[in-house]
């Protein structure tokens, strides 16, 4: 078998002898032969790209175009290398395209010659059922005969129908299973109801196919921190996009989302924090089916994580009336890409407070007399598990045993953390009882803390008493 290295000696001094001479499709013995006998293949040929740049059949194949006679053209001596199988069919492709003297001087493309070393690298250059070869060559996507620039609306790998290309292999369910049981064989199906699959079927071919997000010839699995769609990567990757304000402009979509996502509570956890616990786009959105939460929807997508918060909102008053206002529930209070972290100033009827947005005396004095006292005693249980706190670690600083202290601050602790989440059932009676909790247990910490300070000060009168040893 001839090897690659001897491929890419061969090919690069056929190249540039087609190069060199104008006529050589009407020397091409090998397409003239084929054509005569209406050879699929050749009729292809006649519009490959390769062909109009002017290589020939022996560009790929080897062998001497110019001879007529098969035993001649197809002799191995001229370099006929036949159907390439296997591995050998992206290294006769690589020869070329993996040659910058080839790529770049000698035909001024501006294609990357790294192509075959991403390919080789990829989920996709991993070793195939059989063993003896990749998962995918270069002519799985592009074709063999007939390969048309990724510009081309009938090439395979035209944005328009990359979707159909990539769905060959990932709709079949028995290819599918014989590499990774566990990967959907749907991802066309959703892709198809998303923003992006309805606008690409329409003839878009500006919005979001597979390689959009995935690459082309780089390929890696989701879980590779290297892969464009890893969680720490997919911002980034959807921003290629959509932060384009050029491009969003002509959808009427703002170009700050991942702005405001990076220095969101949520971009914040997982950009800087790496926390994969933390949304990212996909989460919230989707990936393959992906398209905007609507306004019925975005409390079950932010419930799906905070699913207290959500179970308390919707048996709480504002329930009905948001659905009324057709308000966004989590949205209207907390934003949707810029969540911002939840503090005490958001609850009440100060300057800050979203309650009093909508709640105010004259116009809703019931809420905003609820909002009032929910603050007031968030205040009071943050101001007295303070001085329970300091009165304990004074207490331990002088001797005190207060294990038991430390203990019940952590129910303190509890309540106030609890009554953050209660703050969404809009329900004095509740809020009240989680409140009033920490508020007694707060108060018992202090009085036995105060009680150890007693004992301290008898302890330390009486060893004045004594008087020096």
């Amino acid at each position: 078998m001839r090897t690659q290295r001897g491929c890419r000696v061969y090919l690069f001094t056929l190249l540039l002898a087609a190069a060199a001479q104008p006529s050589v499709r009407a020397q091409d013995q090998c397409l003239a032969c084929h054509e005569a006998m209406e050879d699929k293949s050749a009729l292809l040929f006649k519009r490959d790209v390769h062909f109009l740049k002017g290589l020939s059949c022996a560009s790929c194949h080897g062998g001497d175009k110019s001879r007529e006679e098969m035993d001649e053209s197809m002799n191995k001596e001229a370099g006929f290398l036949g159907v390439p199988s296997g591995d050998e069919v992206s290294s006769v492709c690589a020869a070329c395209h993996s040659d910058e003297a080839v790529i770049v001087k000698t035909y001024r493309s501006s294609l990357p010659v790294d192509q075959m070393a991403s390919l080789t690298a990829s989920v996709h250059g991993k070793s195939s059922i059989k063993g003896d070869q990749r998962i995918a060559q270069c002519t799985t996507c592009h074709g063999a005969h007939g390969i048309l620039s990724k510009n081309n609306r009938s090439s395979p790998v035209h944005p328009l129908n990359v979707p159909a290309t990539c769905a060959k292999c990932h709709s079949n369910p028995q290819y599918l299973r014989s590499y990774n049981p566990a990967l959907p064989v749907d991802q066309l199906d959703k892709y198809r109801t998303s923003v992006h699959g309805k606008k690409n079927a329409a003839g878009d071919a500006n919005v979001a196919e597979c390689a959009s997000c995935h690459g082309s010839h780089d390929i890696l699995p989701a879980k590779d921190v290297r892969s464009r769609v890893y969680a720490t990567n997919l911002p980034g990757t959807c921003g290629s996009c959509h932060s384009d304000a050029t491009l969003m402009r002509k959808y009427r979509i703002p170009a700050d989302q991942l702005v405001k996502y990076s220095r969101s509570v949520h971009g914040i956890a997982l950009l800087q924090k790496k926390d994969l616990g933390a949304p990212a786009c996909n989460d919230c959105h989707g990936n393959h089916g992906a398209v905007p939460p609507g306004v019925e929807s975005i409390s079950k997508v932010c419930g799906t994580c905070h699913a207290l918060n959500a179970e308390l909102f919707s048996a709480s008053p504002h329930k009905k009336a948001f659905d009324q206002r057709k308000l966004p529930e989590c949205e209207t209070c907390h934003s949707h890409h810029d969540v911002v972290a939840a503090t005490d100033e958001l609850l009440g009827v100060g300057k800050e407070a979203v309650c009093a947005w909508c709640h105010s005396p004259e116009k809703s004095p019931g809420g905003y007399e609820v909002a009032r006292t929910m603050r007031t005693f968030v205040d009071s249980l943050l101001a007295e598990e303070n001085k329970a706190t300091q009165l304990v670690a004074e207490a331990e600083q002088k001797g005190m045993e207060v294990g038991e202290a430390k203990f019940k601050l952590r129910e303190v602790r509890q309540a106030r953390l609890e009554s953050r989440t209660k703050v969404h059932s809009f329900d004095e009676s509740q809020f009240r009882e989680v409140a009033e909790r920490g508020l007694t247990s707060a108060a018992a910490v202090s009085e036995e803390a105060a009680e150890a300070f007693v004992y301290i000060r008898r302890l330390e009168k009486e060893q004045s008493s004594r008087g020096p040893f």
